[in-house]
């Protein structure tokens, strides 16, 4: 990917003209209302994405998900691959199977999948911890199985192991870096990421990038570090006491950088 010539430390706020949003393009964002008024060209390119997990390389583990009588849920994508999963391998789970959800919105997808009984549905807010009331009920007897990818789940296996509760992890897709070749000739002013896995994503296609003029927004903390641990520059950072949303630190920063 091509950058610009090379600049000082200190932030010239140099006019920006393109930005490279390294997600989806969503069907409404308020980056739309950010390239009208500035009249800034923005692209939206995701660095990453999602591969499942083979039948013919799952069976390797030697497990079957009706093994287990609770499953543990941390994403929609967990539910989908694994009820791809049971579909391939001809597995039909029992009605009498718990699911532990993180979020109520997990919950809620899940009813695509099954008859939902609540007695059956154990829904947290937002942290594994908060569904520790139904784990210390039903940890005696159950065998939790955790659907994850290959980035795992260390958050909930630190808790599992922590409170001896009987599980077993299993891979069922991948978070992998894309194929971004074809932008190997391609400045942008700006580029946006998200999340790790999109610093990560940008070297695995472009091992000599150098930033040089191309200034980097990031959202997040884990974003940040790994943008600092290759040596890059941030310029504009998300979130922050003045700009909570992604959105709003780029704005901030074009009423200086494109100002009239």
């Amino acid at each position: 990917m091509a950058s610009g010539a090379k600049s000082t430390v200190k932030e010239s706020y140099d006019k920006i003209k393109s930005i490279l949003i390294s997600q989806p393009k969503p069907e409404r964002s308020p980056y739309f209302d950010i390239a009208e008024k500035w009249n800034i060209k923005i692209d939206w390119r995701p660095f990453i994405h999602v591969e499942p997990v083979t039948e013919k390389e799952f069976r390797k583990n030697r497990l079957r998900p009706d093994e287990f009588t609770a499953i543990i849920f941390t994403s929609k994508g967990a539910i989908e691959h694994f009820f791809r999963m049971c579909e391939e391998m001809r597995v039909k789970m029992s009605a009498m199977t718990k699911y532990y959800c993180l979020t109520e919105a997990i919950a809620n997808y899940l009813q695509k999948f099954i008859i939902y009984r609540k007695r059956k549905v154990f829904v947290g807010t937002r942290k594994i911890e908060d569904l520790n009331t139904a784990f210390n009920k039903h940890k005696a007897n159950e065998k939790f199985l955790l659907p994850c990818s290959n980035l795992g789940a260390k958050d909930v296996v630190t808790y599992l192991q922590e409170n001896e509760i009987n599980f077993q992890e299993a891979m069922m897709y991948r978070t992998v870096s894309s194929d971004l070749s074809d932008l190997e000739n391609i400045t942008y002013d700006c580029l946006v990421f998200f999340s790790p896995l999109g610093i990560q994503s940008l070297y695995d296609n472009f091992p000599e990038f150098k930033q040089n003029k191309t200034r980097l927004a990031v959202y997040g903390k884990k974003t940040s570090q790994a943008v600092l641990d290759k040596g890059l520059r941030i310029n504009i950072q998300a979130p922050s006491p003045d700009s909570p949303s992604m959105s709003g630190a780029l704005t901030n920063y074009l009423n200086k950088s494109n100002k009239k």
